[in-house]
């Protein structure tokens, strides 16, 4: 708290409109954004591997929080203030710091696999600054954050072991990850809690990421299946061809997010109409969208 009360001291209004940008590089839209990305333009395995880092990364976090409960700064100090327009985005607990997990899981990643040093070191900045933004935001304390870059950390140089032997190591790491979430979500809805905790909007917050990460691990599992099976889609393409890939791709997945949410509510309810929600994105995002890469492979020479 001490550190967080220093930081508290050098806020300016520029500087905290600086920093509630970068904070949101660690949330799970850029997340998505740049796990599709490599997965549909440069090396459908990297997309794995950064997803598969994203997604373990999230379930021992997510659990964590639970097995702790550890309120947010300003709740453990009351004459602590966190920086108002940050406090929306910083549901459940506070230890670790799922920001932080997210940005050094991702771009820990594209450090990790690419060749561009340019990139590696923008990358690692990133990340850095990501880690930095919450507990200059007053959302997480240095304890948060660091655990939350040691977890990530360990998993992008822990999973590639599982992506040298990738064809005989992945459907057990897809499966395990499920497995992983399903225990979460039993957890979650059988461990005894206290009144209070299974009544409050943490538990419930929790809840909503089990149900998430079901939906979109099990999606995953069928996506793998089917491209390795059949689909077998190309990353290849100019540089035209990928940013309409990318931008029409993303397009497409937003709607399916947006528009299938009250339906799937309404028919399946709220837990179930989620995780089957997610299940349907990353179905339109692994195998829908990708049956149009032979024709977006037409479109210019130059390969990117």
């Amino acid at each position: 708290m001490g550190f967080l009360y220093l930081l508290e001291k050098i806020r300016v209004p520029v500087l905290n409109e600086l920093m509630l940008s970068i904070t949101t590089w660690g949330e799970e839209t850029a997340f998505l954004v740049i796990a599709l990305t490599l997965f549909w333009c440069v090396d459908k395995y990297v997309g794995y591997y950064t997803l598969s880092v994203g997604f373990i990364g999230t379930i021992v976090s997510q659990f964590m929080k639970m097995w702790f409960r550890i309120p947010r700064p300003w709740l453990l100090d009351e004459n602590f203030t966190a920086v108002e327009q940050a406090i929306p985005a910083a549901s459940g607990y506070s230890f670790p710091s799922g920001h932080t997990q997210s940005a050094v899981g991702t771009f820990g990643s594209i450090a990790y696999t690419t060749r561009n040093k340019y990139m590696r070191i923008a990358a690692i900045v990133i990340a850095a600054l990501v880690a930095f933004s919450r507990m200059y935001l007053g959302v997480h304390t240095p304890l948060d954050v660091g655990v939350g870059i040691l977890l990530s950390v360990i998993l992008v140089f822990a999973l590639p072991i599982v992506f040298k032997k990738r064809e005989k190591r992945m459907p057990f790491l897809l499966g395990g990850m499920v497995l992983l979430t399903i225990g979460y979500l039993c957890y979650l809805c059988f461990w005894l809690f206290p009144a209070d905790v299974k009544t409050g909007e943490n538990y419930l917050h929790a809840l909503e990421n089990a149900y998430t990460l079901l939906g979109a691990l099990i999606g995953l599992v069928v996506v793998y299946i089917v491209d390795e099976k059949w689909l077998n889609f190309s990353t290849r393409g100019s540089l035209a061809a990928q940013l309409l890939k990318v931008i029409l791709g993303l397009t497409l997945v937003a709607v399916v997010k947006s528009g299938t949410k009250e339906v799937l509510n309404m028919l399946l309810g709220e837990a179930i109409g989620r995780s089957a929600r997610y299940f349907l994105i990353v179905i339109v995002a692994g195998i829908v969208w990708p049956l149009t890469f032979r024709w977006f492979e037409r479109i210019g020479k130059k390969e990117l």
